[in-house]
Parts: C-alpha cells; sequence; structure tokens
C-alpha cells in the first residue's frame, strides 16, 4: 500500500493549530479569573459607596466580556444609587431580556418600582417573578408593599390570608393579618356571664353578667357594655348592681394603636370610676410593646397604677406579659399576667392560656374588691376556647382556679366559669 505524503504546509498549518488549541483555553480561564476577580472589586467598591470607581470597574467587566450579565446587574444597581431610575431600568431591563430568570435583577427593578411608587409595574414585576420564582418568598412579601401603596385594605387582607397559608410559621404575616382583621368593618352584640365560687362558707357565689356592643371601623373601635353583677353569702342576697363602660382602640399609626377606658356606677358591688389608657407600638418579627395606666377609684380610696407589656408571635402562637404596678397607701404592689393564644384559624378562634400573680384593676370580677386584694397574694391559672361558628356566631368558654390569700396568712381558692355569645350583624 502506498503512503500519501502530507504536504510541508499542511504540517505547518495543522501545528499552528495544536498550538492555538493548547494556548486558547488558558488564556480564556485566565481571562475568566481576571473579570471574576473584577467583579468582586467592583462590589467592593459598591460596598465602599465609591460608586464612581464601582461604575468603572464594573464597564471594564462588561467590555471585556459582553455576555457577563453581572456587570449589567452592577450597573444598574450603582445607578439605582445614585437616583438614576431611567439608566436603572435600561440595563435592569436588558438583563432580564437576556436571562429572565435572573432573580437579583428582578429584585433591583421591584425595588426600583415600589420606591418611585410606580405600583402597576411593580406588580407586574412581582406576578413575572413569582411564575419564575414560585418559591421564593421574597418576592412574594413585595406584593405586600403595592397594597400598601395603594392603601387596598382590603386587597391587602385576602392576600395576607394565601400567604399565611403558605407561611404559617411566619410571625410577621401573622402580625399584620390581626392588625388589618381589627380595621375590617364590623358590628357585634353580645353577651357574657361569669360565675365566681369560693370553697369557703357563707361566701358566693358571684354571678357577673353583661350585654355589649363592638363597632369596629377602618381606624379603630368602640365597646359599650352594661354589666350587672350580684353576690349572694349564706344564701341571701349580698350586694348587686349596674356598671356602665365604655371602651374604644384607634390606631395611632402605620404601626400603632392606643386604648382607652372609662367605668362607672353608683353601686358597692363595682368601682364607684375605673379609667385606663394605654399605647401599643409594634416591632420587626412580630414583636409588640405597650405601656399605660389605670385608675380605680373604689370604698372612697384612689388607686392609681402603671402598666407595661410585651407581646410577640411566634407563627400562630401569641403571647403576653403584662405587669401592673398599683399605689396604695404610699406603697406599690406589682401584679403580673402571661396570655397564650393559639390561633388555629381566625382572629376569633383560639386556645388561650392565662397565668398570673397578684391583683390587677383589669379583672372584672373583683374590681369591686381592688382595695382589699391588692396588697394579698394570689395565684391564678385559666384555660379558654373561642371559636366562629358560621359568620355569624362567636362563642367562648373559659375557667380560672385563683389561689388567693383573703387575709394575711389565710387563704381561699375560688373557681370562676366564664362564657360569651356574640352575633355579627
Amino acid at each position: 500500500m502506498k503512503m500519501t505524503k502530507i504536504p510541508q504546509f499542511s504540517k505547518k498549518l495543522c501545528a499552528i493549530i495544536v498550538c492555538l488549541l493548547l494556548f486558547s483555553s488558558p488564556m480564556l480561564f485566565a481571562q475568566r479569573i481576571n473579570t471574576d476577580s473584577l467583579l468582586v472589586q467592583a462590589y467592593n467598591s459598591l460596598k465602599q459607596k465609591d460608586y464612581a470607581l464601582a461604575l468603572k470597574q464594573a464597564h471594564l467587566g462588561k467590555k471585556m466580556s459582553p455576555e457577563y450579565l453581572d456587570f449589567q446587574v452592577l450597573i444598574g444597581r450603582v445607578h439605582q444609587l445614585t437616583n438614576q431610575p431611567d439608566s436603572t431600568r435600561i440595563y435592569l431591563n436588558r438583563v432580564l431580556d437576556k436571562n429572565p430568570a435572573y432573580e437579583e435583577a428582578f429584585l433591583y427593578l421591584i425595588n426600583l418600582e415600589l420606591e418611585t411608587e410606580n405600583e402597576e409595574q411593580a406588580e407586574t414585576l412581582i406576578d413575572k417573578a413569582i411564575e419564575v420564582h414560585p418559591d421564593n418568598k421574597t418576592f412574594r412579601l413585595k406584593k405586600l408593599q403595592v397594597y400598601q401603596l395603594q392603601e387596598d385594605v382590603d386587597d391587602e387582607r385576602k392576600y395576607l390570608n394565601k400567604l399565611s397559608s403558605l407561611y404559617p410559621e411566619d410571625s410577621e404575616i401573622q402580625q399584620r393579618l390581626f392588625w388589618l382583621d381589627s380595621r375590617f368593618n364590623s358590628d357585634r352584640i353580645g353577651l357574657q356571664y361569669s360565675l365566681t365560687n369560693f370553697d369557703r362558707d357563707a361566701v358566693g357565689p358571684w354571678h357577673l353578667g353583661a350585654l355589649q356592643y363592638i363597632g369596629e371601623r377602618k381606624w379603630g373601635s368602640v365597646i359599650g357594655r352594661i354589666n350587672y353583677a350580684h353576690r349572694r353569702s349564706n344564701g341571701a342576697l349580698l350586694l348587686d348592681g349596674i356598671q356602665f363602660e365604655g371602651e374604644s382602640y384607634f390606631f395611632t399609626g402605620e404601626n400603632s394603636y392606643a386604648n382607652v377606658s372609662v367605668g362607672y356606677s353608683d353601686a358597692l358591688v363595682f368601682p364607684k370610676w375605673r379609667l385606663g389608657a394605654s399605647y401599643f407600638q409594634t416591632l420587626p418579627k412580630g414583636w409588640e410593646v405597650d405601656f399605660g395606666m389605670r385608675y380605680t377609684y373604689v370604698a372612697e380610696q384612689n388607686i392609681p397604677a402603671g402598666t407595661l407589656g410585651v407581646g410577640k408571635y411566634f407563627g400562630s402562637y401569641w403571647m403576653h406579659l403584662r405587669s401592673y404596678f398599683q399605689a396604695q397607701n404610699e406603697n406599690v404592689y406589682p401584679a403580673f399576667t402571661l396570655t397564650s393564644r393559639y390561633y388555629y384559624n381566625t382572629r376569633f378562634d383560639y386556645v388561650n392560656v392565662i397565668l398570673g400573680y397578684g391583683t390587677s384593676p383589669d379583672e372584672r370580677v373583683i374590681q369591686a374588691d381592688l382595695n382589699q386584694r391588692v396588697q394579698l397574694n394570689s395565684f391564678r391559672a385559666g384555660l379558654g376556647y373561642y371559636r366562629q361558628f358560621g359568620r355569624h356566631f362567636i362563642a367562648g368558654v373559659q375557667a380560672v382556679y385563683n389561689r388567693q390569700e383573703y387575709i394575711e396568712g389565710n387563704w381561699q381558692n375560688e373557681f370562676e366559669t366564664f362564657v360569651m355569645l356574640q352575633y355579627r350583624l
């Protein structure tokens, strides 16, 4: 078989091609390293707020690697931070045209439209981002900001209910949902009744009933209540009477609200006057703090008190600790109440647990005895269950056990049963 000789020119061409292949890959790899390094330097300049240098480095990187989209995102980010929205849109939209799934470009562009209050465009971008990245929680939360800019409480509330089912452990979603629920217009009328029994002879039972109206509006709520107390001893009527109460919660800002209350009665079974006020401030991560004052005028004694509380949402759980510092005869007597709730559906559906020490002016059953009990020890625990039935009815039942010192060194056991029924109009 005859061998064919390869021409000398062909040999040289092959050698050149081989050399190019051998040397081009390291050069390309080196270029990649250089552009990566340049990108890191540009982001460091951005963090140091040296925007001019960051922009120069990013443009150099874009020139070296036109398809390296990170440099274009960085250019858009610099323009955004230097208040050049039109240039920002140009570069970030170019990135999304080439890579419609680029998360960082979506996020910067969405933030820009929200900052400039361009709600319609922001919502369009958010919907596209959610479609491409359905598991990205950040994009879903951004949609809340659109409703807040539009001041569309009803749509925000509906969307929060959807988010609550997707992220049941997110405390901030739960906190915001309960905040908006309380601003939803509704009217309710209701009945309350509590029966308190004692293990001490010739004491009790005590009956306390109430007829109340609750009106909730976007600005807050108003509550009117007529209470009737009936106390017995040795099988006979000891005291009875009526008390009138008014209360209101009103929003004082985007993340704050206040409460004021007043009660009056000319019957000995109630304080003559009962006044209260509190201020509540919601904080990030589901936290809330409150402080206020109480004033009770009973048995010709003035009993003022200061209050301080802190609450926290843990997903579907809510816990609140309130302390009372009550002044009597130049002494200060503390009381503490820890309330914990687990919400399993709406804000009207929950299991309630109460632990407490001392007697506070917010305990309705013993208001007329505050002057006697404030300086004595007591320990209580309670468990309640509340539920909404259909669209109109809300019912609840609660039991509280109180280990009460009635004279220094002498104790009694008190058992309170509470039932409640409300009708939503």
